[in-house]
Protein backbone atom coordinates (compact mmCIF):
# COMPACT_ATOMS: atom_id res chain seq x y z
CA UNK A 1 0.00 0.00 0.00
CA UNK A 2 2.75 1.80 0.84
CA UNK A 3 4.48 1.50 -2.71
CA UNK A 4 1.08 3.12 -4.19
CA UNK A 5 0.71 6.01 -2.45
CA UNK A 6 4.50 6.90 -3.58
CA UNK A 7 3.58 6.24 -6.95
CA UNK A 8 0.42 8.72 -7.87
CA UNK A 9 -0.78 8.22 -11.33
CA UNK A 10 -1.33 11.39 -12.88
CA UNK A 11 -3.91 10.29 -16.17
CA UNK A 12 -3.44 12.57 -19.40
CA UNK A 13 -7.37 12.07 -19.66
CA UNK A 14 -7.96 14.01 -16.62
CA UNK A 15 -7.26 17.20 -18.46
CA UNK A 16 -9.45 16.76 -21.42
CA UNK A 17 -11.89 19.04 -20.24
CA UNK A 18 -10.22 22.15 -20.23
CA UNK A 19 -7.64 21.61 -22.72
CA UNK A 20 -9.96 20.79 -25.62
CA UNK A 21 -11.65 24.13 -24.79
CA UNK A 22 -8.36 25.83 -24.09
CA UNK A 23 -6.78 24.69 -27.45
CA UNK A 24 -9.96 25.11 -29.53
CA UNK A 25 -10.05 28.73 -27.81
CA UNK A 26 -5.90 29.77 -28.94
CA UNK A 27 -5.89 28.27 -32.09
CA UNK A 28 -8.97 30.12 -33.35
CA UNK A 29 -8.49 33.13 -31.98
CA UNK A 30 -5.17 33.30 -33.83
CA UNK A 31 -6.86 31.56 -37.19
CA UNK A 32 -9.49 33.89 -37.23
CA UNK A 33 -8.01 37.35 -36.13
CA UNK A 34 -4.94 36.84 -37.89
CA UNK A 35 -6.76 36.42 -41.37
CA UNK A 36 -9.32 39.27 -40.55
CA UNK A 37 -6.24 41.32 -40.41
CA UNK A 38 -4.57 39.68 -43.03
CA UNK A 39 -7.82 40.29 -45.28
CA UNK A 40 -8.00 43.94 -44.04
CA UNK A 41 -4.32 45.01 -45.02
CA UNK A 42 -4.56 43.12 -48.38
CA UNK A 43 -7.12 45.50 -48.70
CA UNK A 44 -4.61 48.57 -48.67
CA UNK A 45 -6.21 49.68 -45.47
CA UNK A 46 -4.65 51.61 -43.20
CA UNK A 47 -3.03 50.16 -39.83
CA UNK A 48 -5.89 51.94 -37.83
CA UNK A 49 -8.33 50.39 -39.49
CA UNK A 50 -6.50 46.88 -39.29
CA UNK A 51 -6.44 47.44 -35.88
CA UNK A 52 -9.92 47.88 -35.24
CA UNK A 53 -10.94 45.19 -37.29
CA UNK A 54 -8.50 43.05 -35.39
CA UNK A 55 -9.97 44.66 -32.28
CA UNK A 56 -13.36 43.75 -32.82
CA UNK A 57 -12.40 40.68 -34.00
CA UNK A 58 -11.11 39.62 -30.52
CA UNK A 59 -14.14 40.44 -28.41
CA UNK A 60 -16.52 39.42 -30.94
CA UNK A 61 -14.89 36.07 -30.88
CA UNK A 62 -14.05 35.57 -27.85
CA UNK A 63 -18.02 36.18 -26.78
CA UNK A 64 -18.90 33.75 -29.38
CA UNK A 65 -16.67 31.49 -28.56
CA UNK A 66 -17.46 31.30 -24.79
CA UNK A 67 -21.27 31.23 -25.94
CA UNK A 68 -20.62 28.21 -28.45
CA UNK A 69 -18.88 26.54 -25.70
CA UNK A 70 -21.27 26.96 -23.04
CA UNK A 71 -24.25 25.97 -25.50
CA UNK A 72 -22.49 23.06 -26.05
CA UNK A 73 -21.40 21.92 -23.54
CA UNK A 74 -24.63 22.71 -21.50
CA UNK A 75 -26.31 20.78 -23.95
CA UNK A 76 -24.30 17.88 -23.14
CA UNK A 77 -24.62 18.37 -19.23
CA UNK A 78 -28.87 18.55 -19.69
CA UNK A 79 -28.27 15.12 -21.51
CA UNK A 80 -26.01 13.73 -19.38
CA UNK A 81 -28.55 14.50 -16.63
CA UNK A 82 -31.54 13.21 -18.14
CA UNK A 83 -29.81 10.10 -18.62
CA UNK A 84 -28.75 9.56 -14.64
CA UNK A 85 -32.54 10.42 -13.76
CA UNK A 86 -33.35 7.94 -15.85
CA UNK A 87 -31.28 5.62 -14.49
CA UNK A 88 -32.12 7.09 -10.96
CA UNK A 89 -35.92 5.82 -11.58
CA UNK A 90 -35.10 2.28 -12.86
CA UNK A 91 -32.61 1.55 -9.81
CA UNK A 92 -35.91 2.49 -7.70
CA UNK A 93 -38.56 0.47 -9.61
CA UNK A 94 -36.27 -2.68 -10.96
CA UNK A 95 -33.08 -2.97 -8.79
CA UNK A 96 -32.79 -6.78 -9.22
CA UNK A 97 -32.62 -6.00 -13.62
CA UNK A 98 -30.06 -3.19 -12.84
CA UNK A 99 -27.99 -5.58 -10.99
CA UNK A 100 -28.18 -8.36 -13.66
CA UNK A 101 -27.40 -5.57 -15.98
CA UNK A 102 -24.48 -4.72 -14.25
CA UNK A 103 -23.09 -7.90 -13.96
CA UNK A 104 -23.59 -8.44 -17.22
CA UNK A 105 -21.58 -5.58 -18.63
CA UNK A 106 -18.58 -6.93 -16.61
CA UNK A 107 -19.39 -10.75 -18.15
CA UNK A 108 -18.94 -9.26 -21.56
CA UNK A 109 -15.61 -7.58 -20.26
CA UNK A 110 -14.37 -10.51 -19.68
CA UNK A 111 -14.90 -11.13 -15.93
CA UNK A 112 -16.64 -14.86 -15.01
CA UNK A 113 -20.28 -14.51 -13.88
CA UNK A 114 -20.22 -15.02 -9.99
CA UNK A 115 -16.97 -12.96 -9.84
CA UNK A 116 -18.96 -10.25 -11.65
CA UNK A 117 -22.22 -10.18 -9.71
CA UNK A 118 -20.58 -10.18 -6.71
CA UNK A 119 -18.89 -6.98 -7.77
CA UNK A 120 -21.91 -5.49 -9.19
CA UNK A 121 -23.53 -6.18 -6.14
CA UNK A 122 -20.78 -4.49 -3.82
CA UNK A 123 -20.68 -1.45 -6.10
CA UNK A 124 -24.88 -1.35 -6.20
CA UNK A 125 -24.02 -1.58 -2.25
CA UNK A 126 -21.62 1.33 -2.33
CA UNK A 127 -23.08 4.02 -4.88
CA UNK A 128 -26.01 2.24 -7.17
CA UNK A 129 -26.05 5.30 -9.47
CA UNK A 130 -22.43 6.03 -9.55
CA UNK A 131 -21.70 2.48 -10.52
CA UNK A 132 -23.95 2.43 -13.51
CA UNK A 133 -23.36 5.61 -14.45
CA UNK A 134 -19.71 4.87 -14.71
CA UNK A 135 -20.18 1.37 -16.62
CA UNK A 136 -23.37 1.41 -18.30
CA UNK A 137 -23.59 5.16 -19.28
CA UNK A 138 -19.94 6.16 -19.67
CA UNK A 139 -20.28 9.07 -17.09
CA UNK A 140 -17.50 9.89 -14.40
CA UNK A 141 -16.05 12.96 -12.70
CA UNK A 142 -12.95 13.01 -15.71
CA UNK A 143 -15.46 13.24 -18.62
CA UNK A 144 -18.56 14.78 -17.44
CA UNK A 145 -19.56 18.36 -19.17
CA UNK A 146 -18.85 21.58 -17.20
CA UNK A 147 -19.76 24.12 -19.32
CA UNK A 148 -18.65 27.31 -17.16
CA UNK A 149 -15.45 26.04 -17.22
CA UNK A 150 -15.34 25.20 -20.65
CA UNK A 151 -16.78 28.77 -21.69
CA UNK A 152 -14.20 30.42 -19.32
CA UNK A 153 -11.41 28.48 -20.93
CA UNK A 154 -12.67 29.03 -24.49
CA UNK A 155 -12.73 32.82 -24.22
CA UNK A 156 -9.40 33.40 -22.48
CA UNK A 157 -7.84 31.46 -24.82
CA UNK A 158 -9.09 32.50 -27.51
CA UNK A 159 -8.07 36.18 -26.31
CA UNK A 160 -4.48 35.22 -25.90
CA UNK A 161 -4.31 33.94 -29.14
CA UNK A 162 -6.06 37.01 -30.77
CA UNK A 163 -3.71 39.16 -29.05
CA UNK A 164 -0.37 37.82 -30.86
CA UNK A 165 -1.44 38.55 -34.48
CA UNK A 166 -2.55 42.31 -33.15
CA UNK A 167 0.76 42.59 -31.45
CA UNK A 168 2.12 42.20 -34.77
CA UNK A 169 0.25 45.17 -36.56
CA UNK A 170 1.52 47.24 -33.86
CA UNK A 171 5.14 46.71 -34.42
CA UNK A 172 5.55 45.57 -37.74
CA UNK A 173 6.11 47.96 -40.83
CA UNK A 174 2.78 49.46 -42.47
CA UNK A 175 3.76 47.87 -46.17
CA UNK A 176 4.52 44.94 -44.26
CA UNK A 177 1.72 43.79 -42.33
CA UNK A 178 0.27 40.99 -44.52
CA UNK A 179 4.02 38.92 -44.35
CA UNK A 180 4.95 39.45 -41.01
CA UNK A 181 1.07 39.05 -39.81
CA UNK A 182 1.33 35.75 -41.74
CA UNK A 183 4.32 34.50 -40.90
CA UNK A 184 4.26 35.14 -36.71
CA UNK A 185 0.74 33.77 -36.67
CA UNK A 186 2.04 30.42 -38.64
CA UNK A 187 4.66 30.43 -35.71
CA UNK A 188 2.64 31.05 -32.66
CA UNK A 189 0.61 28.34 -34.16
CA UNK A 190 3.38 26.00 -34.26
CA UNK A 191 3.77 26.55 -31.34
CA UNK A 192 0.43 25.93 -29.98
CA UNK A 193 0.04 22.89 -31.86
CA UNK A 194 3.33 21.42 -30.29
CA UNK A 195 2.13 22.78 -26.48
CA UNK A 196 -0.87 21.22 -27.23
CA UNK A 197 0.04 17.86 -28.42
CA UNK A 198 2.40 17.48 -25.43
CA UNK A 199 -0.40 18.15 -22.69
CA UNK A 200 -2.41 15.80 -24.28
CA UNK A 201 -0.19 13.62 -24.95
CA UNK A 202 -0.25 12.98 -28.75
CA UNK A 203 2.20 13.54 -31.40
CA UNK A 204 3.74 16.49 -31.40
CA UNK A 205 5.06 16.54 -35.22
CA UNK A 206 1.90 15.54 -36.61
CA UNK A 207 -0.09 18.27 -34.27
CA UNK A 208 2.44 20.75 -35.64
CA UNK A 209 1.84 20.32 -39.04
CA UNK A 210 -1.90 19.69 -38.87
CA UNK A 211 -2.69 23.18 -37.09
CA UNK A 212 0.11 25.49 -39.17
CA UNK A 213 -1.42 23.59 -42.74
CA UNK A 214 -4.89 25.15 -41.62
CA UNK A 215 -3.70 28.40 -40.86
CA UNK A 216 -1.64 29.08 -43.86
CA UNK A 217 -4.43 27.69 -45.66
CA UNK A 218 -7.00 30.39 -43.67
CA UNK A 219 -4.44 33.09 -44.06
CA UNK A 220 -3.74 32.48 -48.06
CA UNK A 221 -7.73 32.55 -48.90
CA UNK A 222 -8.15 35.88 -46.73
CA UNK A 223 -5.22 37.27 -47.51
CA UNK A 224 -6.67 36.70 -51.81
CA UNK A 225 -9.97 37.75 -51.01
CA UNK A 226 -8.78 41.09 -49.07
CA UNK A 227 -6.32 41.53 -52.10
CA UNK A 228 -9.08 40.72 -54.70
CA UNK A 229 -11.72 43.29 -53.06
CA UNK A 230 -9.33 46.19 -52.65
CA UNK A 231 -8.53 46.14 -56.13
CA UNK A 232 -11.97 45.85 -57.15
CA UNK A 233 -13.34 48.94 -54.95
Amino acid sequence: MSRLRAHPENHLVDRIGWLRAAVLGANDGIISTASLIVGVAAAAATRNDVLIAGIAGLVAGAMSMAAGEYVSVSSQSDTEQADLAREAKELRESPAFELDELADIYVKRGVDRPLARQVAEQLMAKDALKAHARDELGISDVTAARPVQAALASAAMFSVGAAMPLLMVVISPVNALVPVVSAASLAFLAVLGAIGAKAGGANVLRATIRVTFWGAFALALTAGIGKLFGTVV
